[in-house]
């Protein structure tokens, strides 16, 4: 099976604020959306690069619910892009809270993380150099050796 797109789903307190921030932060253009009955939004299809993001409202009675009625999230959207300092700027800008500030990389990459309103948390990344994979054990064993 091969795949020829990537879409993720994201569950969020909110989805039409999410909708108006994924755009201002990241520049995302929203495609389509559906209003169920009560108000809710089942489905925001957002564009950000390639990346197809669709966007949910909670649904307890779905059992789908957003980081924050978790306290938190246990993973991170990365956006690789041409310009990280200035993507930074933008969603920073549009409120996205610090992580891990942006930093060059041993692994050859300018990145940083951050959290968005919503709880979800971004990876914002640019490539820096090609390190071949020798190097980059050297490097990854040397990081981890001086933080054991």
């Amino acid at each position: 099976m091969s795949s020829t797109s990537h879409t993720l789903h994201l569950t969020a307190r909110g989805t039409d604020e999410a909708s108006g921030w994924y755009q201002k932060a990241f520049g995302a253009e929203e495609l389509t959306r559906l209003v169920v009955p009560d108000g809710r939004l089942i489905h925001v299809q957002l564009r950000i690069g390639t990346l197809t993001l669709m966007l949910a409202d909670e649904f307890p009675e779905l059992k789908s619910f957003g980081p924050q009625h978790y306290d938190g999230t246990y993973s991170a959207i990365y956006l690789h892009v041409d310009d990280v300092a200035a993507a930074w700027q933008q969603a920073v800008h549009a409120g996205a809270t610090v992580i891990r500030p942006l930093n060059d990389t041993y692994w050859g990459q300018r990145e940083g993380q951050l959290l968005d309103p919503f709880g979800h948390r971004w990876g914002l990344t640019q490539h820096l150099r090609d390190v071949p994979l020798p190097e980059l054990q050297e490097l990854t064993t040397q990081a981890f050796t001086q933080h054991s």
